[in-house]
């Protein structure tokens, strides 16, 4: 009896010494409480993602004076623009169009995608679906806390503002994430206070956007010349 006791005791901190021990990365976390078959083990699964974005926020402004900060995690210097984020993407052939059309406070701005790029092999070719991503997941910064993403891409495009090329070639990022903003203050908690677990409500959603130059300046937040960027804090699935 003693000798079960010991060899189960044995088995449990096996067991957790080896969860612990799991490396990090999109498709895999440490202390997760249940796993799921991933979308490509679905013989129905045409990967293929239309998601409409509204109610949306824009982080600063397209002219505020270095230094700023537009990750706004305190929504300090969010503001509501009017106008949609529609994307259609095919993720299992890395093809599909973005374009958001926003009335800002310098005018109509336009953000479109021209290619996609992967930048980093967790983004499996530029288009990926349900990945983790940020925080302490292995794959993307820490700028937003980890998240369970359910579609998201990478790529190059360009920005007009009233009709005139603003930007050219720019990297962009969008993501249809968990709900990483509470719903009524707009604040993000960039990490858990305890657990492994990212610090994002499961019970919502959003979807986040951004283009940027790719020259930096360390004095930002994020470390771009530019970084434009906007969330929407209700999606829609067609």
């Amino acid at each position: 009896m003693i000798r079960a006791l010991v060899l189960t005791a044995a088995s449990i901190l096996f067991i957790s010494t080896t969860a612990a021990q799991l490396p990090r990365g999109p498709r895999l976390q440490p202390d997760a409480g249940m796993s799921f078959y991933a979308p490509e083990q679905h013989e129905l699964y045409d990967g293929r993602f239309v998601i409409r974005g509204e109610r949306i926020y824009q982080v600063g402004t397209l002219n505020d004076e270095s230094p700023w900060d537009h990750m706004g995690d305190e929504a300090s210097n969010v503001r509501a623009v009017h106008g949609t984020v529609e994307f259609d993407v095919d993720e299992i052939n890395n093809t599909g169009t973005f374009r958001a059309e926003l009335q800002v406070p310098e005018g109509l701005y336009v953000v479109e995608l021209d290619r996609v790029n992967e930048f980093a092999p967790c983004q499996d070719g530029g288009i990926a679906a349900y990945l983790f991503e940020h925080g302490n997941s292995g794959c993307g910064d820490m700028n937003w806390p980890k998240s369970l993403l359910y579609v998201a891409g990478w790529g190059y495009g360009h920005a007009t503002l009233n009709g005139e090329l603003l930007y050219e070639d720019y990297e962009m990022h969008f993501m249809v994430t968990q709900g990483m903003r509470d719903r009524e203050t707009l604040q993000v908690m960039l990490e858990p206070s305890s657990g492994e677990a990212g610090a994002i409500n499961p019970a919502a959603q959003q979807l986040d956007f951004y283009i940027r130059s790719p020259e930096r300046n360390e004095a930002n937040h994020p470390d771009r010349e530019v970084f434009d960027h906007f969330f929407a804090m209700e999606v829609t699935w067609r």
